[in-house]
């Protein structure tokens, strides 16, 4: 198939391409300008210079799915909820009305566990239907445009998934995030301040993730105006300084764990762990 992919130089963006080339798809993705890859691409895909806001009629024509991986300020400290917003969910919005005017009826969205917010800690296992309250501006977008991507596919009767991703890692993450930060420390071989590590999360790697938006591209039993919402994680839970231990101990670190060095975040919602 023909994939118009968003957010290809990204994070999950970068590794969905190797694997979507890999079974085979033609990939077209778009990039802001002066963007690279976060990891090395087996394959470059036909790359489309731009912004979501922009016109891409002639680009979209002959494809067959619109992956939308791309995501304004997903990592802290996030930009203003407006911005948020606009590129979110009304630029976002816009596009898919493009691609839906040119013939595409299947969409493929990169949600976020942040959506839940506070209401993920009254769970053991969040299920896809709990309720969203987001606690800050990037979730709070995320979550907004969930609903609205959901009530605009019912609409338009078309095909659309939305895949909540829960706590990703691995190779090409931006370096501020923990397990880039951690590797940096232990390779050093300096200390690594951080909180007590209560808060429970769901590490899931980013290939994982990334094979699992290949295998969505199938869209089995996905019905014209019936939006689909999964969880993707593994279902394990883990607390934050337990998964630091791990990688700390298998990097064979020679610095110290600073625990509790670090305060949490205002309105850290301490747990995040998805019903599979």
């Amino acid at each position: 198939m023909k994939l118009f992919v968003t957010g290809g130089t990204g994070f999950i963006g970068s590794h969905f391409i190797n694997y979507a080339h890999k079974a085979g798809h033609k990939v077209v993705a778009l990039k802001r300008a002066n963007s690279m890859p976060r990891v090395k691409l087996d394959k470059e895909p036909i790359w489309i210079e731009g912004q979501l806001d922009d016109e891409f009629c002639d680009q979209i024509d002959g494809c067959d799915i619109l992956i939308h991986l791309a995501a304004h300020s997903p990592n802290p400290p996030y930009d203003s909820l407006e911005t948020c917003l606009y590129w979110n969910l009304n630029a976002s919005l816009k596009l898919f009305n493009q691609a839906h005017r040119a013939g595409i009826s299947n969409f493929l969205v990169a949600g976020s566990c942040f959506e839940y917010g506070k209401s993920g800690e009254r769970y053991e296992y969040i299920p896809v239907n709990a309720p969203l309250e987001p606690t800050m501006t990037y979730p709070i977008s995320k979550a907004a445009a969930s609903v609205a991507f959901s009530g605009w596919a019912i609409d338009k009767s078309v095909n659309l998934q939305i895949l909540r991703i829960f706590q990703v890692f691995g190779e090409g993450e931006p370096h501020s995030r923990l397990w880039p930060s951690l590797k940096k420390s232990a390779m050093s071989g300096s200390d690594f301040a951080m909180t007590k590590g209560e808060q429970v999360r769901d590490f899931i790697y980013v290939k994982d993730v990334a094979k699992s938006f290949v295998s969505a591209l199938k869209f089995e039993n996905i019905l014209p105006g019936n939006p689909i919402i999964q969880n993707i994680g593994t279902g394990c839970p883990q607390t934050v300084l337990e998964f630091s231990e791990y990688w700390w101990k298998k990097w064979r670190a020679r610095g110290d764990l600073l625990v509790g060095h670090k305060q949490y975040r205002d309105n850290e919602v301490m747990r995040y762990v998805p019903q599979i």
